[in-house]
């Protein structure tokens, strides 16, 4: 059967009787047919959580969590990691295509938002392969582009097995199994360090302004694929799925959360939305999620040695890389590191690049 899709003037009628909460703007979705735009959805509940239809229930008969203003936890009003004291701590927008593999895309973002927050590494180029957590690790589970998944499984294998980087399995819509997985993947992985089902939008809200960004996922409605600018709330049309993604902020003036979307800059603002407080369940559905901590293991290639950095203190000598900012020499061997130094005193009286291990924030490796 063709889905049938919410037509223009049905919701610009719909939008005005509502005095015009949210804008509407023909996009990268809108140019999809029904169901097209469908098969870019993709959350799964998982075994004792809410379904679809129980979610949409939920929301279109009111029963939403209170949402406290920040100011009785302690928190700042608003929170934007994409500007927070100036720094942005996000990645770029990504499209995940013609598949339901938004909880990968979803999951990579918060490893990604919260790696830069943690290390408070905003400059950080991290970009880890949302392939690797969908179609090797979600497909160790039965999970495919048709029938999706959900955050907890996604962040349990990447804590458990990790996720690499993009260059070792790049996106493409479309399921595959494994298929593109380099031999070397394990060269550079991240790993989530436990997480934290956040129970309350007063939790969520607290997670945001102290950790960094968590997982949102929600009832998406015929209208939300319309989305331009404002602050989203459902309007018109009919409930399509499950959906999930990055949540990086909240604004109380507003009444809203903050989101980075995975169906590309064409649509949305840029790519972000925002969405009203208690709407489509998205505070209470399959999460939010939030990671307690991500460390790496990357090489960078072709680096200059800056600077070099150390005290009275044994073995606490750090090194400036150009591009990637400082870094401690690991201290676990006295040969090792003494090693590694001349070759770092070496590199930057010379000028020459180098290649190092980087592991949780420590050069573990150096070659000239």
């Amino acid at each position: 059967m063709v889905l049938k899709a919410l037509e223009f003037k049905t919701l610009d009628a719909a939008l005005k009787k509502a005095d015009d909460p949210w804008q509407r703007g023909e996009n990268s979705m809108t140019a999809l047919t029904e169901d097209e735009r469908v098969v870019r959805l993709g959350l799964t509940p998982p075994p004792g959580e809410m379904s679809l239809e129980s979610a949409a229930q939920a929301f279109e008969q009111g029963m939403t969590a209170a949402v406290p203003l920040a100011e009785t936890i302690g928190a700042p009003s608003a929170v934007d990691l994409r500007n927070l004291n100036g720094k942005n701590y996000t990645t770029p927008v990504k499209n995940q295509g013609e598949c339901g593999s938004c909880v990968a895309f979803g999951t990579a973002a918060v490893m990604e938002t919260t790696y830069k927050r943690k290390a408070n590494l905003p400059s950080s180029t991290i970009d880890l392969s949302e392939a690797h957590l969908f179609y090797c690790h979600g497909r160790s589970e039965g999970r495919n582009c048709s029938n999706g998944w959900w955050p907890e499984n996604a962040l349990k294998k990447a804590r458990d097995i990790g996720v690499t980087f993009e260059q070792h399995y790049p996106y493409t819509a479309g399921d595959q199994n494994c298929t593109g997985l380099s031999s070397n993947w394990q060269s550079d992985l991240a790993k989530v360090v436990g997480f934290t089902k956040l129970t309350s939008p007063a939790a969520m809200k607290d997670w945001i302004a102290k950790h960094g960004s968590i997982t949102g996922c929600f009832v998406v409605y015929q209208d939300f694929f319309q989305y331009k600018s404002g602050v989203y709330k459902h309007i018109e049309g009919e409930s399509r799925g499950g959906h999930c993604v990055e949540i990086i902020g909240y604004n109380d003036s507003l009444k809203a959360w903050i989101c980075k979307n995975s169906w590309g800059p064409n649509w949305g603002d840029n790519g972000y939305f925002m969405i009203e407080y208690g709407q489509c369940s998205i505070e209470t559905w399959a999460g939010p999620y939030g990671a307690n901590n991500v460390t790496t293991k990357m090489w960078h290639h072709n680096k200059k040695v800056a600077g070099l950095w150390a005290n009275e203190a044994d073995r606490n000598t750090w090194a400036y890389l150009t591009g990637v900012g400082w870094r401690k020499v690991s201290d676990a061997s006295r040969t090792t590191h003494e090693t590694m130094l001349a070759q770092l005193i070496g590199a930057k009286t010379m000028g020459s690049p180098i290649s190092a291990l980087d592991q949780a924030n420590e050069i573990h490796e150096i070659y000239v």
